[in-house]
């Protein structure tokens, strides 16, 4: 008897995550559809609003964790409101998988090129401003309630942006409009460099998604990247 091949994990497996489409057997009729677009409309509208809200707030509120929470409420909820979502998988060699560490290292990868970034945009004043306009709620509070609701907040956009939102747009611009909403729902914040990071995060996400049919991928790479910006960034600026 012949035993079965191993398969050796590489840098293919990683591009699948982003670049190699697994079969889908999930469609809508065209009333579901509808309905979906129409509850990620409001959705969207409302989060955005949340979200411009809780990032406005003083940076020393003890309030902030609870109003970020609220707007992960509102993506969680107005996610699983708008139909089914799916998990996905990832080709791994000739087998499909569900996608857990290649999302994680994708996140990683695009962690350190943040924290380069940093290190060029600390040298000039005005990015430097709104880099630590936003990271002042990362300095303030417990560093274990934050932590959480980083991690809450970004299983919930994913949820959201990658999953309800992602499904209510017909082929072939989910990717081009998810990631437009996204920049267009954190640009309300009042905060350019944060609505630019938004956009790198959420066309990367959107590719896993493309290619994964699913939330999870996306998931994993968002909160990989987000905590890891939060507990290291702060030592930049």
């Amino acid at each position: 008897m012949t035993p079965p091949k191993r398969h050796r994990v590489g840098l293919s497996d990683l591009g699948a995550v982003v670049s190699r489409s697994v079969p889908r057997d999930h469609r809508e009729t065209d009333v579901r559809f509808r309905q979906r677009r129409i509850i990620s409309a409001l959705v969207l509208l409302a989060g955005t609003l949340a979200l411009a809200a809780s990032l406005r707030m003083e940076q020393n509120s003890p309030w902030f964790p609870l109003a970020a929470l609220g707007v992960a409420a509102v993506w969680a909820i107005g996610s699983f409101a708008s139909g089914t979502l799916h998990l996905g998988w990832v080709h791994s060699g000739e087998l499909l998988r569900r996608p857990i560490w290649q999302p994680i290292a994708v996140g990683a990868l695009l962690a350190a090129v943040f924290i380069v970034g940093a290190f060029v945009t600390v040298r000039i004043p005005p990015l430097a401003a709104q880099a630590r306009e936003v990271l002042g709620f990362a300095t303030s509070g417990s560093i274990w309630l934050l932590t959480v609701t980083t991690l809450l907040s970004g299983i919930a956009e994913e949820l959201f942006f990658r999953g309800g939102l992602y499904a209510a747009v017909r082929e072939p611009h989910q990717v081009l409009v998810t990631t437009v909403a996204y920049i267009a729902a954190t640009l309300a914040t009042g905060n350019p460099l944060l609505a630019f990071a938004a956009g790198a995060l959420g066309w990367v996400t959107a590719l896993e998604r493309r290619a994964t049919g699913g939330v999870l991928a996306p998931a994993l790479t968002h909160v990989t990247w987000s905590l890891t910006m939060l507990h290291v960034l702060p030592f930049v600026f």
